[in-house]
């Protein structure tokens, strides 16, 4: 059984301690895939030096983070761009739109947004793309943006079903991860309707630990309780899930495949 982390930020110091046996944990648990997202520019350097020490299982992405964007975040996207240009990377991201925390910079989180998903284009890249507080604004984004190729995923997926609908109609992939198992978080009466060929599983490590690790830190290790939540509402095996969104992700990400 293989499983994927398609979104965890295993570089961040909250690893510190004990990155190596974070990563070895997980895949003894069969998380064999773990895609790391990047933040800023600040963040690419611990990022790399990961996937240098696990080139089999770790794979960067190339972004700017929304609450990362700030006065200087022309800057910051040069620093992407020349970071694309240079090494591989599997996506464009972590990119998106946050409302939740502060919309002082809402105008540069659009702009920003509009200039990665033309990075995403022209490198034929799928984007991961994190929408707290701001499903509306991201559509009416995907309206301007988009055009055949640009494909991807939206990160901790939490929305409705109307939400879900759209976001698959645009091509795009949904992202679960611990939200999922927590009680009254709706989202399971979501899933059940969605078919798994639209679904991937992911972390969002070190934040939103799974339970019955909630209030922990997350980690790559935990994916088998997100596939194993997913199984029980879609009545599956484990294995099903297992197979079905590492399959998914191998396909949006061209991830090495020689399963």
């Amino acid at each position: 059984m293989i499983l994927t982390d398609t979104h965890a930020h295993l570089y961040l110091e909250q690893f510190d301690p004990d990155r190596d046996q974070v990563i070895e944990n997980a895949i003894q648990k069969g998380v064999k895939f773990m895609l790391l997202p990047n933040i800023d520019k600040d963040s690419i350097l611990p990022m790399m030096n990961l996937v240098q020490d696990f080139p089999a299982n770790c794979f960067p992405m190339m972004g700017l983070h929304p609450t990362s964007v700030g006065p200087d975040y022309a800057d910051q996207l040069e620093t992407v761009k020349s970071w694309l240009k240079k090494e591989k990377f599997y996506a464009i991201g972590e990119m998106g739109i946050d409302l939740y925390w502060d919309k002082t910079y809402f105008a540069e989180q659009q702009e920003a947004f509009r200039i990665q998903a033309g990075l995403a284009l022209e490198y034929d890249l799928p984007m991961v793309i994190h929408s707290r507080n701001s499903f509306d604004e991201i559509f009416r984004l995907m309206d301007e943006v988009w055009q055949p190729g640009l494909k991807g995923v939206f990160h901790c997926f939490t929305g409705t079903m109307e939400q879900a609908e759209h976001i698959i109609n645009l091509g795009f992939m949904l992202g679960i991860g611990g939200v999922l198992t927590y009680k009254n978080s709706g989202l399971d009466e979501v899933i059940e309707s969605v078919s798994l060929e639209h679904l991937l599983l992911e972390t969002d490590a070190p934040f939103l630990a799974p339970v019955p690790y909630r209030g922990k830190r997350n980690e790559s290790a935990f994916i088998p309780d997100i596939a194993n939540k997913i199984a029980v509402i879609k009545k599956v095996s484990i294995e099903e899930i297992a197979s079905i969104t590492t399959k998914n992700a191998i396909n949006l990400f061209h991830l090495p495949n020689d399963q």
